[in-house]
């Protein structure tokens, strides 16, 4: 089976073709500036080079039947016909109560664009993608698989914030999470590498990025994680300034004048890395600022540190040991120094790096000494994989109630 992913933005279009046979990416790329001046696809055929198209697209079924083109060209494609894509899986931020992935039904749509306030700036632009693919490829199959289900595990005083009841039951508010492909993926890979079953694992998942958290595994589930009600709660990121004092807000705003919009432009977007260095929300960059000597540049990455320290040792402490941690994402997965400095010091709880083995980027391996007693693992996340994976089985399923066995 051939799997079409899409993960659609406001204005923009992610894609991977993957052939499930041996998992294997056919082709990738990116649709930018939808329904602006300078629209583009960038489209890359695995061995090949990448190939930039500039042409006006409207809107995001202009952009998905330029990509469906792209795949069934002669020279750049990498199939035939349309008949040859037999599913198409959609990466959606936000589930909300949704516990796993699902068939796309009208329910389902009209589901998330009932939710939509629960991530205004995402559940949109998701549903953007899934009518776009509907009404150019109607005779197929598609899936939507949610960020937020992996998290839908954790309990009630884990999920509840201390607001009054009624904020819950009015309106939704509790702690969602988000990451979840990618925790559950390497949750899979971390149970392969440690030769146990997925149900018996429990884990320390560190998915640092430019958008970053961390979640509490244990028996393979998800029992806590970093991220709240939306993205910008828990850690510090690139340009989201994670958990802070909430009386800030009005605060800032009484002594700036800014409005609830502008507060929130300043948290999601101007805060973080980005907000302490001065320099950059790229990680990279400010490394090189505080090699060069600027002391705002190496407080970001000081305070980044210290914010996934903390969690790390609630979340070892509160599994009374975990069998692994897991460094994943841009930085998780070639962040030398930082995984470095923040497993040092930690040999009290059973965690040492092994610096020599923590010399990698990108590579699927450990890095924890012979001794240490929680294993230190370094897994590259696949959260295209996981959307397929789950595309094609719900799928098959889907074709075997039908047909029979």
């Amino acid at each position: 089976m051939k799997v079409l992913v899409i993960n659609s933005g406001s204005s923009s279009i992610k894609y991977q073709l993957i052939n499930m046979k041996d998992e294997s990416v056919l082709a990738k790329g990116l649709v930018e500036r939808i329904g602006m001046d300078g629209s583009v696809l960038i489209h890359e055929k695995t061995g090949d080079e990448k190939v930039k198209i500039s042409q006006p697209m409207k809107d995001h079924t202009a952009g998905i039947e330029l990509v469906l083109k792209m795949l069934a060209d002669e020279k750049h494609g990498v199939v035939s016909s349309m008949e040859e894509i037999e599913a198409v899986g959609h990466r959606i931020v936000h589930g909300g109560d949704y516990i796993k992935s699902v068939y796309v039904t009208d329910k389902v749509i009209q589901d998330l664009l009932n939710s939509k306030d629960l991530a205004p700036l995402h559940t949109p632009a998701n549903v953007m993608g899934i009518q776009a693919c509907k009404a150019l490829m109607p005779d197929t199959p598609m899936v939507t698989v949610f960020d937020t289900a992996f998290h839908q595990t954790m309990p009630p005083h884990t999920y509840m914030y201390s607001l009054p009841y009624e904020c819950y039951e009015k309106h939704k508010v509790r702690k969602y999470g988000f990451h979840g492909t990618s925790h559950r993926y390497v949750t899979e890979r971390a149970a392969h590498m440690l030769r146990k079953d997925v149900s018996q694992v429990n884990l320390v998942s560190c998915h640092l990025g430019n958008g970053s958290s961390i979640c509490m595994i244990k028996n393979g589930k998800s029992m806590d994680t970093t991220m709240g009600f939306t993205p910008l709660a828990g850690l510090t990121m690139g340009t989201r300034c994670g958990n802070i004092d909430p009386a800030i807000i009005k605060y800032l705003m009484d002594k700036e004048n800014w409005t609830i919009d502008e507060i929130d432009e300043v948290l999601n977007k101007k805060s973080g890395v980005l907000g302490i260095s001065g320099v950059s929300s790229d990680f990279r960059d400010v490394e090189e600022a505080a090699k060069d000597g600027n002391q705002r540049a190496q407080l970001a990455l000081d305070i980044f540190i210290q914010r996934v320290r903390n969690y790390v040792g609630a979340y070892v402490a509160e599994l009374n040991g975990p069998d692994a941690i897991i460094f994943t994402a841009g930085i998780g997965e070639n962040g030398i120094e930082l995984r470095e400095r923040i497993c040092e010091n930690m040999d009290f709880i059973g965690i040492q790096l092994d610096p020599e083995r923590n010399n990698i980027r990108g590579k699927e391996t450990y890095i924890n000494t012979l001794t240490s007693k929680i294993r230190i693992l370094v897994i590259p996340t696949n959260e295209e994989l996981m959307i397929a994976r789950d595309t094609e089985e719900i799928v098959k399923t889907l074709r075997v109630n039908i047909v029979g066995p």
